[in-house]
């Protein structure tokens, strides 16, 4: 049979969660359910079939207008020290800001907001699984004041390999849907 180039998504082995009364379910087909988290691990995604990732993700946030941001994981636990860096332009109307973050704890900073709109972001990761550094590209959008945008990019320094990562949220919760897909080429 021959190699079919594309997009296959990637089901976690597991999921951890945090945050009052939350909760992730791995369906039937890979992508993860969850509900009321102030964070969201999914372990075991990335892996040695494939170098590069896209990670789609929509949700609602409990309350306010916090950040989402990103951790590397291995072996279920999170790479927590400082050797995220983070590059990232936000749009709101006619207003544009930007900002750069080195020496950070995570990376992808994403404005995200409150529960009567939906936010949604796609990243796409390159070589979480390869023992060499990582970087990642986000774009996000939400419905803050009528529509709102963040692009942004972000490395991590260390040549290590990663099999997951951590969602967390700066203040709050998060619920919605979010599949992991490899990209065999």
């Amino acid at each position: 049979m021959p190699n079919k180039n594309g997009l296959i998504l990637s089901s976690p082995t597991s999921t951890a969660v945090t945050g009052t009364g939350a909760s992730a379910t791995i369906s039937s087909k890979g992508s993860v359910e969850f509900s009321s988290c102030a964070s969201l691990s999914l372990n075991g995604v990335f892996s040695a079939d494939y170098d590069n990732y896209m990670i789609v993700v929509r949700h609602v946030h409990s309350a306010g207008g916090p950040y989402l941001n990103m951790r590397l994981r291995a072996s279920g636990t999170d790479a927590t020290a400082s050797n995220y860096a983070i590059q990232k332009v936000e749009v709101d109307g006619t207003s544009v800001t930007s900002a750069r973050y080195t020496a950070s704890t995570s990376f992808i900073e994403m404005s995200i907001t409150s529960d009567v709109n939906r936010s949604g972001q796609v990243y796409f990761m390159y070589a979480p699984f390869l023992s060499q550094p990582t970087a990642v590209r986000g774009i996000g959008a939400n419905g803050n004041g009528g529509v709102y945008l963040h692009d942004g990019v972000g490395t991590h320094s260390l040549s290590t390999s990663y099999d997951g990562f951590t969602l967390t949220v700066s203040s709050g919760s998060i619920s919605g849907r979010i599949a992991v897909y490899g990209m065999r080429n």
